[in-house]
């Protein structure tokens, strides 16, 4: 038990400096905005096709579900102003984050995994290339950016998707439909869930780095890297998501 809380407390501070660094890395020329721009296609553009099916099924399956409840409390009519609520509030942001957590982090973890056991990045110290700004800078800042637009992009696919779901059992024009949903959001229901986005996607791309960077040597560590980079990654998004509904509700 001492053993494993030393370690926890090794890897905390191995982290800590990990992140410092990013920091300190970030600021400082050159900026290598062509790799971050492959890495911005590669994080968003090549997600987009499975937050696309899982945000349009989350829509869909929560107004189906949902409405027979309101229905018995003749409460039909506020169905998609509390479909378009819980999406955009808690559900959409934690289900893609999860979703770029088990793609995204898992890909950044055995990429650079790979690269560290097969050598690569001794080679481009060697090279005098900083690999830690071309390899992980510019990932933590890609998933960063990347992550609050699939956010919003499967808010939107998510509210579509609960006009068709009504639209299975009901009728109701999408006119109708998105001015209830725009009626009844307020700012303060989207900009709370898209600010903690931000800490998702960096936290997302920091934790996949953080493991491949440091994995171990043989091929046996790059599964381990990516396995422990999904692991990690998504129970720091529900670490943040827990804080974030707190601070939400402590100052709004």
């Amino acid at each position: 038990m001492t053993t494993y809380l030393k370690n926890i407390f090794i890897e905390a501070g191995d982290l800590t400096q990990f992140t410092l660094r990013f920091f300190q890395e970030l600021f400082k020329p050159p900026f290598q905005f062509r790799e971050f721009s492959r890495q911005c296609f590669a994080v968003g553009y090549k997600t987009l096709p499975l937050i696309t099916v899982t945000g349009f099924i989350m829509g869909l399956v929560l107004t189906i579900q949902s409405r027979p409840t309101l229905l018995k409390f003749g409460a039909e009519s506020w169905l998609p102003s509390m479909v378009s609520l819980s999406l955009i509030r808690e559900i959409a942001p934690v289900v893609t984050a999860l979703i770029c957590a088990g793609k995204i982090a898992s890909g950044i973890g055995a990429e650079l995994g790979s690269m560290k056991v097969t050598e690569q990045i001794d080679a481009m110290e060697v090279s005098a290339v900083n690999p830690y700004k071309y390899l992980v800078v510019t990932r933590i800042l890609a998933t960063t950016l990347m992550v609050p637009l699939l956010v919003i992009f499967a808010d939107f696919i998510g509210i579509f998707g609960g006009y068709i779901g009504y639209n299975i059992h009901g009728s109701m024009t999408m006119f109708r439909y998105f001015s209830d949903v725009v009626e009844h959001i307020g700012f303060l229901d989207i900009m709370p869930a898209v600010i903690k986005t931000f800490f998702f996607g960096f936290f997302i791309g920091l934790i996949g780095c953080y493991k491949g960077f440091n994995a171990s040597n043989g091929t046996a560590s790059v599964g381990i890297a990516a396995n422990e980079a999904v692991v990690s990654a998504s129970l720091s998004i529900f670490i943040i998501d827990m804080m974030a509904v707190q601070i939400t509700d402590l100052f709004f």
